[in-house]
């Protein structure tokens, strides 16, 4: 009886205890909170954007630019003062931001020129690459000098330092122009393995996003396609690039055999090479770089530096806007059912705000930017629904196409009155694909069955038995239908009869000069020309912006914050104990079969463009 009451009285004792410890844990948990908001609080309050002293603006942007970020500018320039400066190469940049922050920066008599610090630019999309290329040419033009620095220069980097008055490279440094790949990883000898059975059901002989799950390697088809679009997104970049330089698209790449002879004639030298083709203006070391940036700009004595200021830190006056207003609204991501998550477009999320941009009498006109590859067919139709609502109750809808709008960011593109895509815009794939995997012969080999009644072949439907035979031709009856009701809407809005849509459609991606000779899209331009397509459809002399962004809470900030400084340090952990290899495998394997995308529709129907997001930079 003693042993048996110790026994409870000590389980009752630790039970105790670790009550305790979950009641103080929590009370620290909110306690650490609430010192992190009143802090936050505090320096918001008291905070005051740097005045800078002549100099330079210093674009030393960290991560990716993206049309849409997850966590808005602002509040995350809060988060760098509260938490500290990141170099999280996951960080998330606005492209309008920069770019407004460069069209400000170039009447600031403070702003004496530019200098690109770009070793943790990530990279972008070549529509945005060339938007941001557009403000520097402004900045530049203006007769402001740019100067671009750096240890090494990847293609996306290498593109923007192409539009510097000189660009500077370090003795051990090199430039990393390899042209544009796309890569697909094929599991047809993996799912066979796995005994796996994929039901594909799809229309459209280009549509190779099912590839994958069909076959080990690439159609013809879909190469022929593919090499068309991928050429011409390169030549978009050589010319461009060169005529910065001044050279020619041939001087500027001469091809992997001349490279590699060139390379031979100065012994491996890649900064000796580079200088040589002209892709930089002197190899010199830091110091050297910094003496002829304080030259330029001056002194700072306090940080010990030349004067500069960050992007992230300068903050001009915003200028006041007068007139009507004209709503910008985001399709950024992959289009899913449902509210939006960060990275994709919700498709009730982006209705109610098309919604109410429609119902709102001080919005004139929808700006309508799509940069998404597509995604599920029930929710774009939701999305294209509420435009054409808009349109349809007189006021005007003008789409701008970033960097790809594909699929299902076709789909929404086509109750536009008029449609701008960049020339290097992926766009068209004009398809519809349906997946179902079931794993009934995976389970019969380890001596799993599955059995049971229904009341029909219509409910007998689950992926661990074979599909009925009812069940899979209506799937591609619904599919079918689906891109029959696709040629429609794309016929209709470009007044085109749906066999000539049907010979441009099945799947085929174009590029956005290629679209615009099949009449896909109106304009090739950028974002501004579909702002002032928008004023003048709308007949408004004078106009302000009205961005449709979240603005985010201060926990959120903390969250993401934090997330961010965990993913930038846990990956390279994480690398160090895989061969290189190994991660990009997995990196790739994520991207190919859609782990990052939430594949939702009811219907089990997409309209979606994997090798648009293929793009090897």
């Amino acid at each position: 009886m003693h042993t048996l009451w110790r026994i409870i009285s000590g389980s009752f004792k630790w039970g105790w205890r670790l009550l305790n410890f979950i009641r103080e844990f929590i009370l620290n948990v909110f306690l650490v909170v609430l010192i992190i908001v009143v802090v936050g609080i505090y320096l918001q309050v008291r905070h005051t954007p740097p005045t800078p002293t002549k100099g330079a603006l210093v674009m030393d942007l960290t991560g990716t630019v993206v049309d849409k970020p997850a966590m808005n500018n602002k509040v995350r320039q809060l988060g760098r003062e509260l938490l500290g400066a990141s170099s999280n190469r996951l960080q998330e940049n606005s492209l309008f931001d920069v770019v407004d922050t460069l069209r400000q920066a170039k009447g600031d008599a403070n702003i004496t020129g530019l200098v690109l610090s770009l070793k943790d630019f990530a990279g972008a999309d070549q529509a945005s690459l060339q938007y941001i290329g557009k403000a520097l040419r402004e900045f530049r033009d203006s007769g402001k000098p740019i100067y671009a620095v750096g240890d090494s220069y990847s293609q996306a980097q290498y593109f923007l330092a192409s539009y510097a008055n000189k660009i500077y490279l370090t003795p051990q440094g090199a430039v990393d122009l390899h042209g544009i790949a796309t890569n697909n990883l094929y599991y047809k000898t993996l799912l066979d393995k796995l005994k796996v059975n994929s039901h594909i059901f799809r229309v459209g002989t280009y549509k190779s996003a099912v590839e994958l799950f069909l076959r080990d390697n690439m159609s013809d088809d879909a190469r022929e396609a593919d090499s068309r679009w991928v050429g011409q997104l390169w030549q978009h970049y050589l010319t461009t690039a060169a005529a910065n330089r001044q050279i020619t698209p041939q001087q500027l790449f001469p091809g992997a055999q001349a490279m590699l002879d060139g390379l031979r004639a100065v012994q491996g030298n890649t900064a000796q090479f580079a200088l040589n083709n002209k892709w930089v203006d002197e190899v010199a070391s830091r110091s050297a770089i910094d003496d002829a940036l304080t030259k330029a700009f001056g002194w700072n004595k306090r940080d010990k530096a030349f004067n500069g200021i960050s992007i992230y830190d300068y903050q001009p006056a915003t200028p006041s806007q007068q007139g009507g207003q004209i709503a910008v609204i985001f399709a950024n991501g992959a289009i899913i059912d449902g509210p939006e998550t960060p990275g994709s477009v919700g498709g009730d999320t982006t209705a109610d705000q098309i919604r109410d941009a429609r119902l709102d009498p001080d919005i004139k006109a929808i700006v309508f930017r799509v940069n998404s590859p597509g995604g599920s067919v029930t929710a774009s139709e939701v999305i294209r629904s509420e435009l054409a609502a808009t349109r349809a109750a007189g006021k005007p809808v003008v789409v701008s196409m970033g960097g790809v709008a594909a699929s299902g960011g076709y789909w929404v593109s086509t109750p536009a009155n008029y449609i701008i895509a960049s020339a290097s815009t992926l766009t068209g794939s004009i398809g519809i694909f349906g997946v179902i995997n079931t794993v009934e012969s995976s389970l019969d080999s380890i001596g799993v069955h599955t059995d049971g009644v229904a009341t029909s072949p219509l409910a007998d439907v689950s992926m661990t038995k074979t599909l009925p035979s009812e069940f899979s031709q209506m799937m591609q009856l619904n599919v079918e239908n689906g891109y029959h009701n696709f040629i429609d809407l794309v016929a209709q809005s470009r007044h085109k009869t749906s066999e000539e849509v049907d010979k441009i459609g099945q799947g085929h991606v174009w590029i956005g000069s290629d679209a615009a000779q099949n009449g896909l899209v109106d304009q090739l331009g950028d974002f501004d020309d579909a702002v002032s397509k928008a004023a003048e459809l709308a007949q408004l002399k004078q106009y302000q912006l009205n961005w449709y962004l979240d603005e985010p809470g201060l926990l959120d900030l903390l969250f993401t914050q934090t997330s961010g400084s965990v993913y930038a340090v846990l990956p390279r952990v994480i690398q160090s104990w895989l061969p290189a290899p190994v991660t990009q495998v997995v990196d790739r394997l994520k991207i190919d079969v859609g782990l990052g995308f939430n594949w939702n529709d009811p219907q089990n129907r997409y309209a979606f463009c994997l090798s648009c997001e293929q793009v090897v930079r």
